[in-house]
């Protein structure tokens, strides 16, 4: 697997990737960044994978790389558009604010999102079904408020996550944490990306 590595002192993720049968272009793609206000994340899938795929993904991420700075739901409406007369993709973007301890989440298709506090109460918004391909569509935006040291882990469906809870409850270090998430899901039959996290301020 691709690894990214994201340390901030609000914020850390790490990133991994891997592409279908180590195809040379993975059909999911994704974006991290981490400003003094807030940081944002998107992880698109393209439909099917390959060539197709990975272009529909990379439309995605190339729009709110653009847009950061932008609102969850701008950013939706703008990846949407990207995406006319592409495959389509199944895309989720967050994006956490500081200063007012909140977060936005949006997605549309099979991409997943935790985050488990420290007082362990899970939150897992429903994911909303279908995918993006530019056809006009509502979305389903929602805003959460966390505490520091909140963990995330946001995947796409290639990525068979089992024992959710009790994972993302461990309190060994995101590296290791990371590590096994990897080593629990070792199939190359789809492609699978992983973003795992944790909010310190």
């Amino acid at each position: 697997m691709k690894h990214e590595i994201l340390r901030d002192s609000k914020v850390e993720a790490i990133a991994a990737q891997s592409s279908k049968d180590g195809k040379a272009l993975c059909g999911d793609d994704y974006f991290f960044l981490a400003t003094d206000e807030y940081f944002i994340c998107v992880v698109a899938d393209g439909l099917g994978s390959g060539e197709f795929a990975h272009e529909s993904s990379r439309a995605v991420t190339d729009v709110v790389r653009e847009y950061h700075e932008e609102d969850v739901d701008l950013l939706m409406d703008l990846c949407n558009r990207v995406l006319v007369q592409k495959r389509g993709a199944a895309v989720a973007i967050f994006k956490v604010y500081f200063k007012e301890k909140i977060f936005r989440y949006s997605c549309v298709g099979n991409i997943r999102f935790y985050l488990y506090p420290p007082n362990g109460k899970l939150v897992y918004p429903l994911p909303v079904t279908g995918y993006m391909s530019g056809r006009k569509q509502r979305f389903h935006t929602q805003e959460y408020s966390y505490v520091p040291n909140s963990r995330f882990l946001i995947h796409s469906d290639g990525f068979e996550m089992r024992g959710t809870k009790g994972f993302l409850g461990i309190s060994s270090s995101l590296e290791v944490s990371a590590n096994q998430l990897e080593h629990t899901n070792s199939a190359a039959s789809d492609d699978i990306t992983f973003i795992f996290g944790s909010l310190l301020a």
